[in-house]
This record gives C-alpha cells, structure tokens and sequence, in this order.
C-alpha cells in the first residue's frame, strides 16, 4: 500500500477487515456484496481495488499476516501477563488460519505463487510467536520448552476441517491447547 495517500489506505485497510471479518464468519467464498455491505461500500469499489476474488483473498492474507505480526509487540504492552497476550495472539492467530485454509484453493495451481505467501508468513509470524513464547517463558508462565513453529503448526493442525463440523469447536480445543503451555506443578 506503499504510496498511496492516508485516506486511501484507511480506505482500504477498512475494506480489508470487512473482508476478513466476512471470510471468518462466513468462508472466503463469501458474496462480495456481504463484504461490501459490511465495509460500507459498493461492490464496484471492491472490484476497482481487487478485480478477482483471488486479488482479495491474497490481500487479505497479507492484511492479516501484517495484523498479527503487529499485534504480537503490542499485546505484550498492554496485557497484563505475558500469557494473556499469548492467547489473545493466539485467537488472532485462529481467525487468520480460517482464512489462510481457504487461500490454498484459490491458488490451487499457482504453487510458486502459494509458496511464497507461505514463506511472507512464516518469515513475519514465527518470529512474533517465538517473542510472546520467550516473555511467557521468562515470566514463569508457561514451560519453556515449546519452539514458536511447533506452536503454530499445532494450532494451524487443530483448525483444520472446524468449517465442515458445526460440532466442533476448535476455538475450544486451541484454548485447551495454550493451558497446556503452563508449567507442570
């Protein structure tokens, strides 16, 4: 978004979090209408930004890898505990991946293309994961023997398939998942 003006890219940060927002509750094959209804916008204006589906897809990807690698640093500012900003990057980290398992058929047929993205996110998030686990770590909070991206494979593994079973809550078994991280009495 480098070198558009401010309000172009308010613009379009809002038109990405309506996006993301619609992807989550509702799957990346979501009408464009309900994110342009969400956004406040008319679906040309999605399209003039984001001609296919997939421009948006990807867009908002890269607009929730940036949220969350963001979002790592400032959680450990303004919680209370290390591990409270762990688990809520964790659950910023779930919506995310709720998004990210619908990217990969989007781009079916682009690997290289796929692989890349792959690559953005872990060079950008693996990195926040790995600060949040050491200040919990360093705190007492949680064990220290958990690396960031077997934490995130984890979370990524317990998400998968949660949008065919309305039985299962993943949300849940994640939140059983970061219990774990406490040390053993």
């Amino acid at each position: 978004m480098a070198g558009k003006r401010a309000d172009a890219r308010r613009n379009e940060e809002t038109l990405l979090d309506a996006a993301a927002a619609v992807f989550v509750a509702d799957g990346v094959e979501a009408p464009v209408r309900d994110i342009a209804a969400k956004a406040g916008v008319g679906m040309g204006t999605i399209y003039r930004h984001f001609p296919t589906r997939a421009d948006l897809i990807i867009a908002v990807y890269r607009h929730q890898v940036e949220a969350c690698a963001q979002a790592g640093p400032a959680l450990l500012e303004s919680c209370a505990t290390a591990y409270a900003a762990l688990g809520r990057w964790i659950n910023l980290f779930v919506d995310f991946l709720v998004t990210k398992h619908g990217l990969a058929a989007v781009l079916r047929g682009d690997q290289a293309g796929f692989e890349a993205l792959h690559a953005y996110f872990l060079d950008r998030l693996v990195p926040v994961c790995a600060q949040l686990l050491d200040a919990a770590a360093a705190a007492g909070q949680i064990r220290s023997d958990v690396e960031a991206l077997t934490l995130m494979r984890g979370v990524g593994n317990l998400c998968i398939g949660a949008e065919h079973d309305v039985r299962y809550d993943a949300r849940k078994m994640v939140e059983v998942l970061i219990a774990g991280l406490r040390p053993q009495p």
